[in-house]
C-alpha cells in the first residue's frame, strides 16, 4: 500500500507539472514547449526571456548544508532559489530533499528553470568502491566503467544529476594527498580509465535516469603541485603538459564528458581557473568543448591570494574571459556580473554564451521534460546498497589488491589454520575502508578484515584479535598483548596504514613511513618468529622498505570500500588469486620522489661511477616498479616479435609475445608494452606506456598475446608543439611490470 501510494503520489506531481506546463505561459517550460523540437531553439526561446539577473543565477553553484546539519538549506540560498537566481545546489542528496528543493525552483521562481544537484560521487555513492587509485591497480578499466555505472544508477536515484568525478590529474608524487583520487603516475593507463569512468557515469543517453553528468578535473596539471604540497604552485613546459597532463582530460572530452572543473593551482603564472590559456585556447578552441566548465570550490576569490587578481571584481572578469561558466560557492558571480555587464567590461553575450551551455545539459538531462525524474523514493529505496551492487563492490575490491612479496608462499592462507592471530588499528575498523570522498557511503555497511576473515574461517579456527596500537597515536601500552597474541598463533595478519583522511585533498605528507608508531609494532610481531602476513590500507606509496625486507607476505590493499574485509579474506585464503598492479611506483624513500618509471635520461646516466647521476645514500632502483604485481601462479614470457623491423609513420606495427602460466593455478596476468625512441629532436622518456592487456590462463596454458601499434603511437610533441613522427630506431618492451621486460628494436624510416 505504501509504494502504490507513492506511486500515485509520484503521478499526481507529474499531472501538476504538466498542467502547469500548458497554463503557465511565463514559465521556462512553456516556452520549451512552445520552441519544437530542437533543444538549441528551447535553450534561445527562454532565454530571451530572462533577466540578466536570473542568467547569472544560472552560472552560481551554491551547497547545502546537508553533510554537517543534515537535510537543511541556508535562508538566503532558499531565496535565491525561489527568485530563480541560483541555477545549482550541490552537497544535496535523497529523493524526498531533492524534490523539496526541485519543488521550490520550478514552482516558485518566475520561470521555472529546474536545478542541476551535484555532489562528489567519487569511487561510490551509498556502495563504496574502491578509491580510483586502488581500482587503477586492477588494470581492468572495463570494470572501471561497471562500477561508474552502478555510481551513478544509486546517485541519480538518490536525486543527484551531476558528479564531480572522475578526477584525471596525472600524479608522480605521493606526497600529495589526491594522488589517491587518481589512476596514477602513467599518462596512458589515466586515458584509458578516465574514458571508461566517463561512459560509465554518462552512458550512452544523459536522458536515461540511471546516468548522471560526468565532470572531468581538475584543469589543468594539478596533479604537479610542487613539493606534493596540495593546492601549490605548478610550473612545466608546454610539452609536458601536451604530452603527460593534457591526455587524459582530451580522452574524456572524446568520450563526451559534459562538463570540466578547474584546478586550484597556477600553471606557469597564471590561477587556472582566469587562464585563457587552458580554457580559451586549449578546451574551446583546440579541442571544440561544449559543455560547461565550473569553478572548484571558491577558486574565482582565490585569485585574490594567487596574487594574480587585484580584487573579486578582478577575479570574477578573469574567470569570465576564460570562459569558466560556472561559480562553485563564492557568489561573485551574482555579486559582481551585473556591474562588470553594466560597465562594458563583460558583454551580455558572454554571459549568455555560459547559460546557454548550461541549459542546454539540463534539457539533454530531462530535467525540463519532468524535474522530478530522478527524485524517486521507490527506487532510492531499491538501488541504494543492493545485493548486486555489493557483489560488483566485492569483486572490484578483489581485482584492486596487489600482492607486493610472498617468500615461500605463504600465501594463500589454509582454511585449516588451528590458531590466527589478526593485529592492527585498522583490522576491526569500519570507518578507514571508506576511504576520502566516500559520497553517502555510511561506515556501518562496511565489512572489516576481522569480519571477512571471521565469516570465512567460520567457527573452526580460533582467532586471536588485538588493536596493538592506534593509527597515529604514539602510545606502545597495547603491544604486549598483540604479541602475545602473535605468540600464540600460526601466522599473524597485521592490518596497518593510514587513516583515509590523511590521503585525498588537504592531505599531502612530507613522509611516507606508517603513521604513529605501527613499525615499532610491526617489528614487535615480526620478532616475534610467527609468520606474518602485513596488510596495507593507504591512499598513496608508502615507503617500506623495513617490511620487504623483514616480513615476509605484503598485500597492497589500499581503501577498499563497503566489500573490503571480504575481498581481503577471499584473497587471504584463495578464493580469488590476486591480479592486481601497481599504477605507481613505490619509491624506497621520500627522498626519491617524485619517482615514476618514464622518467628521461640525463647526460650522465646512473652507473657506478661516482659522477653520474644518483643518490649516494639509497639503493636508487625503486622498491616495487610501475606495474609490479605479484600472483599465486606464475607467467614466463617468451617469443616476442615484430611484424616487421622497418616501418614508415603511415604502416601498422603488429607486435606478439607468448606468455605461459608454469604455475598450479588459474590466474591473471598484464602484460605490459611500452616504447622508447633512442634518438629525437626532444629527448624522450626511457620507457612509455604504449598498451596492455589483461588476460586470464589454466595452469599450463600458453597464450599468443597480440598488440597492434600505429605511426601515432610513435609521435610526440616537438619544440613547435607539433606532433610529429620522426625517423629512427626505437625500443620495443613487453613484460610484466616496466622494469622485467623483453626487448627488441625498430626502425622507422
Amino acid at each position: 500500500m505504501i509504494t502504490i501510494n507513492k506511486i500515485l503520489i509520484s503521478a499526481v506531481h507529474t499531472v501538476l507539472f504538466l498542467l502547469l506546463l500548458l497554463l503557465s505561459p511565463s514559465r521556462g517550460q512553456q516556452v520549451a514547449a512552445e520552441a519544437g523540437p530542437g533543444i538549441d531553439a528551447r535553450v534561445d526561446s527562454l532565454l530571451d526571456r530572462m533577466t540578466l539577473e536570473e542568467k547569472i543565477g544560472q552560472l552560481t553553484l551554491f551547497t547545502s548544508d546537508l553533510t554537517t546539519t543534515g537535510p537543511t538549506m541556508r535562508d538566503d540560498y532558499r531565496k535565491l532559489i525561489n527568485e530563480g537566481r541560483t541555477g545549482a545546489i550541490f552537497n544535496a542528496y535523497g529523493a524526498d530533499y531533492t524534490r523539496k528543493l526541485q519543488k521550490m525552483a520550478v514552482e516558485n521562481s518566475r520561470l521555472g528553470i529546474p536545478l542541476l544537484f551535484g555532489y562528489d560521487v567519487i569511487h561510490g555513492f551509498r556502495t563504496i568502491f574502491p578509491i580510483p587509485l586502488a581500482e587503477a591497480a586492477s588494470w581492468d578499466p572495463d570494470l572501471a566503467r561497471r562500477s561508474a555505472q552502478t555510481a551513478a544508477r544509486e546517485a541519480a536515484a538518490a536525486g543527484l544529476h551531476w558528479t564531480f568525478a572522475p578526477m584525471v590529474d596525472v600524479s608522480r608524487d605521493p606526497r600529495w594527498g589526491r594522488i589517491a583520487e587518481s589512476a596514477g603516475e602513467d599518462p596512458y593507463l589515466n586515458v584509458r580509465f578516465a574514458e571508461e569512468r566517463v561512459r560509465g557515469f554518462q552512458g550512452e543517453d544523459l536522458e536515461n535516469p540511471e546516468t548522471i553528468l560526468a565532470t572531468a578535473k581538475h584543469f589543468a596539471a594539478y596533479g604537479a603541485a610542487e613539493g606534493g604540497r596540495d593546492y601549490n604552485t605548478v610550473n612545466m613546459s608546454n610539452q609536458r603538459l601536451w604530452e603527460v597532463y593534457l591526455p587524459p582530460f582530451k580522452a574524456a572530452l572524446d568520450a563526451g564528458v559534459g562538463t570540466f572543473m578547474t584546478a586550484f593551482n597556477e600553471y606557469n603564472g597564471v590561477p587556472a581557473t582566469g587562464s585563457q590559456y587552458l580554457f580559451n585556447t586549449i578546451l574551446r578552441d583546440a579541442w571544440n568543448f561544449e559543455g560547461f566548465v565550473v569553478t572548484d570550490y571558491t577558486s574565482i576569490p582565490e585569485m585574490i591570494a594567487h596574487g594574480a587578481a587585484a580584487g573579486e571584481t578582478a577575479a570574477v572578469e578573469m574567470a569570465m574571459n576564460a570562459n569558466v561558466d560556472m561559480d562553485m560557492q563564492s557568489g561573485l558571480y551574482l555579486k559582481e556580473l551585473p556591474r562588470l555587464v553594466e560597465e562594458g567590461r563583460i558583454s551580455e553575450e558572454q554571459v549568455d554564451r555560459s547559460v546557454r551551455r548550461i541549459l542546454r545539459l539540463k534539457y539533454e538531462l530531462g530535467l525540463f521534460q519532468d524535474p522530478y525524474r530522478y527524485s524517486d523514493a521507490d527506487r532510492e529505496d531499491k538501488e541504494l546498497l543492493s545485493a548486486r551492487n555489493r557483489e560488483l563492490a566485492r569483486k572490484v575490491a578483489r581485482e584492486s589488491v596487489v600482492l607486493l612479496k610472498n617468500e615461500n608462499n605463504l600465501l594463500p592462507l589454509s582454511r585449516d589454520i588451528s590458531e590466527l592471530a589478526v593485529i592492527g588499528p585498522l583490522a576491526d575498523n569500519q570507518q578507514e575502508l571508506l576511504g576520502s570522498w566516500s559520497a553517502a557511503g555510511d561506515a556501518d555497511d562496511n565489512v572489516t578484515v576481522l569480519e571477512g576473515i571471521r565469516q570465512k574461517l567460520g567457527g573452526e579456527t580460533a582467532i586471536h584479535y588485538r588493536r596493538g596500537s592506534d593509527i597515529t597515536g604514539t602510545s606502545a601500552d597495547q603491544f604486549d598483548e598483540a604479541v602475545q597474541a602473535a605468540e600464540q598463533a600460526e601466522v599473524a595478519i597485521v592490518v596497518l596504514g593510514e587513516e583515509a583522511l590523511m590521503s585525498g585533498e588537504a592531505a599531502s605528507r612530507a613522509t611516507l613511513d606508517l603513521p604513529g608508531v605501527q613499525q615499532e609494532l610491526l617489528e614487535q610481531i615480526h620478532a616475534t618468529g610467527t609468520p606474518v602476513v602485513f596488510v596495507m590500507m593507504n591512499g598513496r606509496p608508502l615507503t617500506i622498505t623495513w617490511a620487504d625486507q623483514h616480513i615476509p607476505a605484503i598485500l597492497e590493499t589500499w581503501f577498499l570500500g563497503t566489500e573490503g574485509g571480504h575481498a581481503i579474506a577471499d584473497i587471504l585464503f584463495g578464493d580469488d588469486n590476486p591480479s592486481g598492479k601497481l599504477p605507481v611506483t613505490f619509491p624506497r624513500a621520500v627522498g626519491q620522489v617524485p619517482y615514476y618509471y618514464n622518467h628521461k635520461n640525463t647526460g650522465r646516466p646512473m652507473t657506478d661511477q661516482k659522477y653520474t647521476s644518483k643518490y649516494i645514500d639509497v639503493e636508487n632502483s625503486p622498491l616495487y616498479p610501475f606495474g609490479y604485481g605479484l600472483s599465486y601462479t606464475s607467467f614466463d614470457y617468451g617469443g616476442l616479435q615484430l611484424s616487421r623491423q622497418t616501418m614508415r609513420p603511415d604502416d601498422s606495427l603488429h607486435i606478439r609475445v607468448e606468455v605461459e602460466n608454469t604455475g598450479k593455478r588459474e590466474g591473471e596476468e598484464v602484460v605490459q608494452l611500452y616504447i622508447r625512441d633512442l634518438s629525437a629532436s626532444v629527448t624522450r622518456p626511457i620507457k612509455e606506456m604504449r598498451a596492455f592487456q589483461k588476460i586470464k590462463l589454466q595452469p599450463g596454458q600458453e597464450k599468443t598475446v597480440s598488440f597492434t601499434l600505429t605511426g601515432e603511437d610513435f609521435s610526440f610533441y616537438n619544440q613547435e608543439l607539433k606532433k610529429v613522427v620522426e625517423p629512427g630506431r626505437f625500443k620495443i618492451f613487453v613484460g610484466t611490470n616496466a622494469r622485467d621486460v623483453l626487448e627488441t628494436e625498430l626502425l622507422i624510416q
